[in-house]
């Protein structure tokens, strides 16, 4: 089904970001409050192991979580960073992950019905991983974002 507004991305290796869509059974509104509550990051980002501080101001521009990705003992303490805000319509965060470098991720929620589809897009915006081939990117960024959203969608429709 297409959505009025969403712009489906190109086929295969011709994608500029890795895009993976999700229809969750609440409102706009319901899936906000999950993305604007920065403790429960960890929860549904995938990789995420632990939150260690959230700015007050989270989610506007500018604010940030500070979180840990990896597995005990290798375990990093990073950042990821807001970098546009339209609350219950859209998130742009960039995530970093260091020495991977840092990607670039956009949540967009658009109304169907009584539901929202989440759109996500991810793309290695710098350091190593931006030196991998989009052809290569794709199918891993795919395979863990659709458990992102999964997750996400748990998160969402059993509160």
């Amino acid at each position: 089904m297409r959505v009025a507004g969403v712009r489906r991305p190109l086929l295969g290796y011709l994608r500029p970001v890795s895009t993976t869509t999700r229809l969750v059974h609440a409102a706009p509104a319901k899936v906000w409050e999950v993305l604007a509550d920065g403790w429960l990051y960890p929860l549904w980002v995938v990789g995420a192991t632990r939150m260690r501080d959230v700015d007050d101001s989270w989610p506007a521009v500018g604010s940030r979580l500070h979180h840990s990705v990896g597995t005990w003992p290798l375990v990093i303490d990073d950042k990821t960073e807001v970098g546009e805000c339209q609350p219950e319509h859209l998130l742009k965060l960039r995530a970093h992950a260091w020495p991977a470098g840092r990607a670039d991720v956009t949540l967009r929620l658009q109304p169907v019905g009584t539901e929202t589809e989440v759109v996500m897009e991810e793309h290695a915006a710098s350091g190593p991983g931006a030196l991998v081939p989009t052809l290569v990117q794709d199918p891993l960024l795919h395979w863990r974002n659709t458990e992102a959203l999964r997750r996400l969608a748990y998160l969402v429709e059993q509160r």
